[in-house]
């Protein structure tokens, strides 16, 4: 019996969702003794690796993991998008996701969802129970909705997330003292909501393991200097998830999961610096900061993480490679993108994914042409401004996003974590909760 359980007699199941962004699974599966209530979970339910989507980028990944399908249909690729029939770009926020979030399937059927720190959800929702938007929101005064929600939070030291900034010193202690702060406010937030117990949907998201990650993945990994940071960051965290679990309700399903994987990052790649030294970029002039800086002749453009655009005619403003020729341009570019060796004589593209295989919807219009799926090691970025380092570089970062790995726990022996992904979560958590859906309306498929 859960220590907040109440009568609901012939209503609908309920699900509590607990996001730990950028967790690989292999890195909970390795370690039951640290970790002993994902051990648990795994044992009593059923856990596994999934694949995220293409890019495996948080600002694409969450859109598409609480909707269930892929970005052609929410209209978010990635942390920086392209407007349509222009150079501009903009930074999509929650308004921008153009397919239905499952909070919003949930208050369709007259029940109650509490969203907490989901990354691209602000401004926050009126149309839900409550709600505080997570990454890229200004903060917690405008981020919480309705506003019980947002005096208590801002009584309690809540913030949105880590200073990030932080781990770029060497001296890393500042930034984990940070990192702390920012999850016990997070779980003090969560367990309080937890136990008012009056929501169907309980959907929050722990953003500071993907911090944490950045800067300290290479030491778990190759037992640097914060390997043992590390691993006793991640047992506070397990234990939280332990807490949670124990206090739901026998009438909650508990779902735990992250958008992406985590690897050690050895160099970061410049593309569009890479694309102008082989001729597919040039800009208008020296002093250059943007898109929309790319001259007549520019080929191609990247944007992070690893898309490429053609400078496609009837489709960007200046394009400059015919329509008849979009097929034999795009090939060649995804030869040299499939020839490109870092310093360390490895290839940079696992592999080079074309956007008819990764994308398709109503929202498609702005898809990129191409996206590179980078081996362990380059982490790819697309500097529009001029800088000295080259092509191939080495920042403060020592972990990076990967494609597979990403984790799904849920706590129900029944459910089959095989060959999952992403999308798989949203219809999966529909059918925990006895709420009726269209199976052609998601990407994905249930696992139960």
């Amino acid at each position: 019996m859960g220590l907040f359980d109440r009568l609901r007699g012939a209503d609908n199941p309920r699900v509590a969702f607990v996001g730990i962004d950028g967790v690989p699974y292999s890195l909970l599966d390795d370690h039951p003794e640290e970790f002993p209530n994902f051990a648990a979970l795994a044992r009593e339910g059923s856990s596994g690796a999934i694949d995220s989507i293409v890019p495996p980028e948080s600002s694409a990944c969450w859109p598409a993991l609480t909707t269930g399908v892929n970005p052609g249909e929410t209209g978010v690729y990635g942390f920086q998008d392209r407007e349509v029939g222009s150079y501009d770009t903009y930074v999509p926020m929650g308004r921008d996701v153009q397919a239905t979030r499952l909070w919003d399937r949930v208050a369709e059927e007259g029940l109650d969802a509490t969203v907490m720190n989901v990354p691209v959800t602000f401004p926050p929702q009126r149309n839900v129970q409550r709600m505080v938007s997570g990454f890229l929101s200004p903060g917690v005064d405008k981020a919480a909705y309705p506003d019980e929600l947002r005096e208590y939070l801002e009584s309690t030291n809540y913030r949105i997330d880590t200073n990030a900034k932080l781990g770029h010193r060497d001296d890393k202690s500042e930034f984990l003292e940070n990192a702390y702060e920012t999850v016990e406010a997070r779980m003090e937030a969560f367990e309080h909501y937890i136990e008012e117990d009056d929501w169907d949907l309980f959907f929050g998201v722990f953003m500071t393991t993907d911090r944490v990650n950045h800067f300290l993945f290479k030491d778990y990994e190759e037992d640097g200097r914060y390997h043992d940071e590390f691993i006793g960051f991640y047992e506070r965290i397990d234990e939280y998830v332990g807490r949670i679990r124990e206090a739901l309700a026998d009438d909650v399903t508990l779902v735990v999961a992250s958008d992406h994987g985590f690897t050690s990052l050895d160099y970061e790649v410049e593309l569009n610096r890479w694309l102008q030294d082989e001729g597919w970029l040039s800009f208008e002039d020296d002093d250059h900061d943007e898109l929309g800086d790319i001259a007549d002749d520019a080929r191609a453009y990247s944007l992070i993480p690893g898309r490429f655009y053609l400078n496609l005619e009837g489709r960007e403003p200046r394009g400059s490679v015919p329509e008849s020729e979009y097929e034999a341009t795009r090939e060649e570019l995804k030869a040299d993108l499939e020839a490109l060796e870092g310093p360390n004589g490895r290839k940079v593209a696992a592999r080079v994914v074309e956007k008819e295989e990764a994308f398709r919807g109503e929202h498609d219009d702005i898809a990129p042409d191409l996206v590179v799926i980078p081996n362990d090691g380059f982490d790819l970025k697309s500097k529009f401004k001029p800088h000295d380092d080259g092509v191939f570089s080495q920042g403060p970062r020592n972990g990076m996003h990967s494609f597979d790995n990403a984790t799904l726990f849920v706590d129900d022996p029944e459910a089959t974590v095989t060959d999952a992904d992403l999308l798989d979560i949203a219809p999966t958590i529909l059918e925990l909760m006895d709420l009726e859906y269209s199976r052609t309306e998601f990407d994905g498929a249930s696992l139960v």
